[in-house]
Protein backbone atom coordinates (compact mmCIF):
# COMPACT_ATOMS: atom_id res chain seq x y z
CA UNK A 1 0.00 0.00 0.00
CA UNK A 2 1.44 3.52 -0.75
CA UNK A 3 1.57 6.39 1.80
CA UNK A 4 -0.97 9.18 1.16
CA UNK A 5 -0.03 12.74 0.45
CA UNK A 6 0.52 14.36 3.73
CA UNK A 7 2.53 11.19 4.91
CA UNK A 8 4.90 11.28 1.88
CA UNK A 9 5.31 15.53 2.08
CA UNK A 10 6.55 15.09 5.99
CA UNK A 11 8.62 12.08 4.95
CA UNK A 12 10.56 13.61 2.17
CA UNK A 13 10.72 16.62 4.85
CA UNK A 14 12.56 14.25 7.52
CA UNK A 15 14.74 13.09 4.98
CA UNK A 16 15.49 16.14 2.71
CA UNK A 17 15.68 18.62 5.58
CA UNK A 18 16.83 16.97 8.46
CA UNK A 19 17.75 13.28 8.58
CA UNK A 20 18.77 11.89 5.53
CA UNK A 21 20.99 9.22 7.37
CA UNK A 22 17.64 7.50 8.36
CA UNK A 23 17.02 5.72 5.36
CA UNK A 24 20.74 5.87 4.51
CA UNK A 25 20.57 8.81 1.88
CA UNK A 26 23.48 11.31 0.84
CA UNK A 27 22.69 14.62 0.02
CA UNK A 28 25.26 16.49 -1.92
CA UNK A 29 26.96 19.80 -0.35
CA UNK A 30 23.80 21.81 -2.44
CA UNK A 31 21.05 19.32 -0.95
CA UNK A 32 20.48 17.41 -3.51
CA UNK A 33 19.66 13.54 -3.69
CA UNK A 34 19.06 11.17 -6.42
CA UNK A 35 15.27 10.80 -6.82
CA UNK A 36 15.97 6.83 -7.53
CA UNK A 37 18.11 6.15 -4.81
CA UNK A 38 15.61 8.37 -2.28
CA UNK A 39 13.19 5.76 -3.60
CA UNK A 40 15.07 3.16 -3.28
CA UNK A 41 16.40 3.51 -0.13
CA UNK A 42 12.26 4.92 0.88
CA UNK A 43 10.90 1.45 -0.17
CA UNK A 44 13.63 -0.81 1.38
CA UNK A 45 13.17 1.45 4.93
CA UNK A 46 9.59 1.07 4.71
CA UNK A 47 8.11 4.00 2.94
CA UNK A 48 6.64 3.01 0.40
CA UNK A 49 6.25 5.26 -3.09
CA UNK A 50 7.22 5.76 -6.41
CA UNK A 51 8.16 8.59 -8.81
CA UNK A 52 4.52 9.21 -9.52
CA UNK A 53 3.30 9.84 -6.42
CA UNK A 54 6.97 11.95 -5.52
CA UNK A 55 6.23 13.95 -8.21
CA UNK A 56 2.82 14.62 -7.75
CA UNK A 57 3.60 15.56 -4.15
CA UNK A 58 6.10 18.27 -5.65
CA UNK A 59 3.89 19.93 -7.92
CA UNK A 60 1.04 20.29 -5.41
CA UNK A 61 2.44 20.81 -2.48
CA UNK A 62 0.83 24.43 -1.66
CA UNK A 63 4.42 25.41 0.15
CA UNK A 64 6.35 24.45 -2.86
CA UNK A 65 8.58 23.09 -0.28
CA UNK A 66 10.68 20.60 -2.86
CA UNK A 67 12.01 21.35 -5.85
CA UNK A 68 13.44 19.02 -8.66
CA UNK A 69 16.29 19.68 -11.09
CA UNK A 70 16.04 20.48 -14.53
CA UNK A 71 17.00 17.33 -15.83
CA UNK A 72 14.39 16.00 -13.50
CA UNK A 73 17.35 13.22 -11.95
CA UNK A 74 17.48 14.86 -8.20
CA UNK A 75 15.22 16.60 -5.37
CA UNK A 76 16.30 18.77 -2.79
CA UNK A 77 13.60 20.70 0.44
CA UNK A 78 14.02 24.02 -0.96
CA UNK A 79 14.94 25.48 2.48
CA UNK A 80 14.56 24.66 6.10
CA UNK A 81 17.48 22.54 6.21
CA UNK A 82 19.17 21.73 9.83
CA UNK A 83 21.59 19.61 7.95
CA UNK A 84 24.72 21.61 6.38
CA UNK A 85 23.77 22.37 2.87
CA UNK A 86 24.66 25.06 0.71
CA UNK A 87 21.34 26.12 -1.88
CA UNK A 88 23.70 28.53 -4.09
CA UNK A 89 21.64 30.59 -3.80
CA UNK A 90 22.65 34.60 -5.04
CA UNK A 91 22.29 37.20 -2.67
CA UNK A 92 19.48 39.69 -3.96
CA UNK A 93 17.71 42.83 -2.95
CA UNK A 94 14.66 41.92 -0.66
CA UNK A 95 11.27 44.08 -0.77
CA UNK A 96 11.57 46.79 1.71
CA UNK A 97 9.41 44.83 4.34
CA UNK A 98 9.47 41.30 5.20
CA UNK A 99 7.55 39.02 8.08
CA UNK A 100 7.95 36.90 10.33
CA UNK A 101 5.50 35.05 12.45
CA UNK A 102 6.15 33.14 15.54
CA UNK A 103 4.70 32.29 18.75
CA UNK A 104 3.99 34.59 21.50
CA UNK A 105 5.86 33.07 24.02
CA UNK A 106 8.69 33.59 22.36
CA UNK A 107 7.82 37.22 21.68
CA UNK A 108 10.36 38.46 24.64
CA UNK A 109 13.18 36.51 23.73
CA UNK A 110 13.40 37.84 20.41
CA UNK A 111 12.78 41.61 21.30
CA UNK A 112 16.22 41.03 23.11
CA UNK A 113 18.28 38.80 20.74
CA UNK A 114 16.91 39.02 17.61
CA UNK A 115 15.68 36.70 15.14
CA UNK A 116 18.42 33.48 14.91
CA UNK A 117 18.25 30.53 12.44
CA UNK A 118 18.15 28.31 16.18
CA UNK A 119 17.88 24.65 14.30
CA UNK A 120 17.84 25.42 10.85
CA UNK A 121 20.71 27.10 8.75
CA UNK A 122 19.07 30.48 7.71
CA UNK A 123 15.44 32.78 9.40
CA UNK A 124 12.99 32.46 7.23
CA UNK A 125 11.10 35.20 6.30
CA UNK A 126 7.68 36.16 4.50
CA UNK A 127 6.86 38.45 1.93
CA UNK A 128 3.06 39.06 3.10
CA UNK A 129 1.64 39.24 7.06
CA UNK A 130 -0.69 36.27 5.55
CA UNK A 131 2.03 33.81 5.70
CA UNK A 132 3.97 34.70 8.47
CA UNK A 133 0.92 34.11 10.72
CA UNK A 134 0.25 30.56 9.45
CA UNK A 135 3.71 30.12 9.97
CA UNK A 136 3.47 31.60 13.45
CA UNK A 137 0.35 29.68 14.14
CA UNK A 138 1.95 26.16 13.79
CA UNK A 139 3.90 27.39 16.91
CA UNK A 140 1.12 28.37 18.96
CA UNK A 141 -0.43 31.96 19.24
CA UNK A 142 1.14 33.33 16.29
CA UNK A 143 2.95 36.91 16.09
CA UNK A 144 3.89 38.84 14.01
CA UNK A 145 7.00 41.30 13.41
CA UNK A 146 8.02 43.71 10.48
CA UNK A 147 11.45 43.40 9.29
CA UNK A 148 13.54 46.28 8.16
CA UNK A 149 14.69 44.70 5.55
CA UNK A 150 15.28 48.06 3.56
CA UNK A 151 17.73 49.14 6.42
CA UNK A 152 19.44 45.52 6.73
CA UNK A 153 20.00 45.40 3.07
CA UNK A 154 21.74 48.80 3.43
CA UNK A 155 23.78 47.70 6.44
CA UNK A 156 25.34 45.25 4.36
CA UNK A 157 23.24 41.65 5.63
CA UNK A 158 22.37 39.76 2.27
CA UNK A 159 18.81 37.95 1.79
CA UNK A 160 18.43 35.13 -0.14
CA UNK A 161 14.82 34.06 -2.32
CA UNK A 162 14.36 30.23 -2.01
CA UNK A 163 12.69 28.20 -4.81
CA UNK A 164 9.18 28.69 -2.54
CA UNK A 165 9.29 31.76 -2.51
CA UNK A 166 10.64 31.99 1.25
CA UNK A 167 13.73 34.60 2.27
CA UNK A 168 16.39 34.06 4.04
CA UNK A 169 18.59 35.73 5.70
CA UNK A 170 21.61 34.62 8.49
CA UNK A 171 20.48 36.71 11.34
CA UNK A 172 17.67 40.04 11.91
CA UNK A 173 18.97 42.00 15.37
CA UNK A 174 16.32 43.53 17.50
CA UNK A 175 16.98 46.91 15.58
CA UNK A 176 15.73 45.99 12.79
CA UNK A 177 12.68 44.33 14.48
CA UNK A 178 8.94 45.40 14.94
CA UNK A 179 5.54 44.48 15.44
CA UNK A 180 3.62 44.42 12.91
CA UNK A 181 -0.02 46.49 12.53
CA UNK A 182 -1.91 43.23 13.13
CA UNK A 183 0.84 41.70 15.29
CA UNK A 184 -0.94 39.52 18.03
CA UNK A 185 -4.47 39.10 16.67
Amino acid sequence: MSIDQTQLSKFLSLVLRHKPDAIGLVLDSQGWASIEALIDKANAAGTKFGRTELLHVVETSDKKRFSVSPDGLRIRAAQGHSVSVELGLSPKEPPAVLYHGTATRFVEAIIEQGLKPQARQQVHLSRDEATARRVGQRHGKPYIFEVDTLAMHANGFKFYLADNGVWLTDRVPPEFLAPSATAAE
